[in-house]
C-alpha cells in the first residue's frame, strides 16, 4: 500500500498541481489522504476541490478553515476582542471578508455542502496492524495549538491524552515534524501552501505500508509562487495582502528531501 498524505492546500491549485505531478513522478499511489484546510485562504478554492475530487482512492477530513467557511465560525479576533482593543478592527474586517469571499465562491459552484460534511478524523488499521489516526490539528481537534516542535512535555501529554492510536498524522502548524511520544509515532505533514519552512516549498508525505511494517517519506516540491501572487491580484482576493506577504517572505535553499521516519514493525 502506498498513500500520499497532505494537508493545508489553502485554495492554492498551483502548489497542489506541483504535488500531484511529483506524486506521479514517484510512481503514483494507491490513494490520497487529505487532512484538511482545503480551500481558504487562497485564490482557487474550486480548482483545488475539482482536482481532489478527480483523484482515485481519496479520503478527506476537515481543517479549521474548512469549518470557518462551511459553518460560519471565525478565528481570532472576535467582536468581543475588537471591543476590548479597537486596533484589531482592520484584522477582523480582513478575516471576515476573506472567509465570506471563499464561502461565496463555493456556494456559487455547489461545493459548500460537500465541504460541510467532512469528518473530523480519519481512522484505519495499517497492514502491519498499527492503528492510524489522521486529524488536522491534534487528536479530537481541528484547531488550537496543534502538534509542533515547540511543545513541552506537559503539552504533549495533554494533547495526546486518551488517544488510542499508534501512528498520528496531522497538519495545521505548517511545520513538518517527526517525533515518538510514549510509543506513538507523530508525523506532521507540513503544508502544501503557506509553508512555514524556509524553502516555502509544498510539503507532503508518502506512506509505504505492508504487513511487514511501514515508513514515511517526506517530499518538498518547488512551485511557481509568482503565479499564485498573480492569481490573487487577478481575482482581487480580499486577503491578498496577508497571503502575498507570507508567500514572498525570505526563502532559503530547500532541505534534502526524502528523510525516512522509522516506525515500529520495520520497513516495507
Amino acid at each position: 500500500m502506498k498513500i500520499a498524505l497532505f494537508s493545508d492546500i489553502h485554495g492554492n491549485s498551483v502548489a497542489l498541481d506541483a504535488v500531484l505531478k511529483d506524486i506521479e513522478d514517484q510512481g503514483g499511489v494507491d490513494g490520497y489522504w487529505v487532512l484538511g484546510d482545503l480551500v481558504a485562504l487562497g485564490p482557487d478554492p474550486v480548482g483545488v476541490l475539482t482536482r481532489l475530487a478527480a483523484l482515485h482512492g481519496t479520503r478527506f477530513i476537515r481543517g479549521n478553515t474548512d469549518r470557518y467557511v462551511s459553518a460560519g465560525d471565525r478565528p481570532f479576533p472576535s467582536q468581543a476582542d475588537v471591543e476590548a482593543d479597537v486596533s484589531l478592527l482592520p484584522r477582523l474586517v480582513e478575516v471576515e471578508r476573506t472567509f465570506t469571499w471563499t464561502q461565496g465562491v463555493l456556494v456559487a459552484t455547489g461545493w459548500l455542502g460537500w465541504l460541510g460534511q467532512l469528518p473530523l478524523e480519519l481512522r484505519t488499521a495499517l497492514p502491519d496492524g498499527s492503528r492510524f489516526l489522521g486529524v488536522h490539528a491534534s487528536p479530537g481537534r481541528d484547531d488550537g495549538e496543534g502538534l509542533s516542535p515547540d511543545l513541552d512535555e506537559a503539552a504533549w501529554a495533554r494533547l495526546l491524552s486518551g488517544c488510542d492510536a499508534d501512528v498520528i498524522c496531522v497538519g495545521h502548524t505548517h511545520r513538518p515534524l517527526e517525533r515518538t511520544v510514549d510509543g506513538r509515532r507523530i508525523v506532521n505533514l507540513g503544508a502544501v501552501s503557506l509553508s512555514l519552512t524556509p524553502d516555502k516549498h509544498a510539503h507532503y508525505v508518502l506512506l509505504q505500508a505492508s504487513s511487514a511494517g511501514h515508513q514515511f517519506i517526506r517530499r518538498a516540491v518547488a512551485y511557481d509562487i509568482r503565479r499564485v501572487v498573480q492569481m490573487l491580484e487577478e481575482c482581487a482576493h480580499p486577503g491578498r495582502g496577508y497571503i502575498i506577504k507570507h508567500l514572498l517572505s525570505s526563502k532559503e535553499p530547500a532541505p534534502t528531501p526524502e528523510p525516512t521516519v522509522p516506525t515500529r514493525g520495520g520497513s516495507s
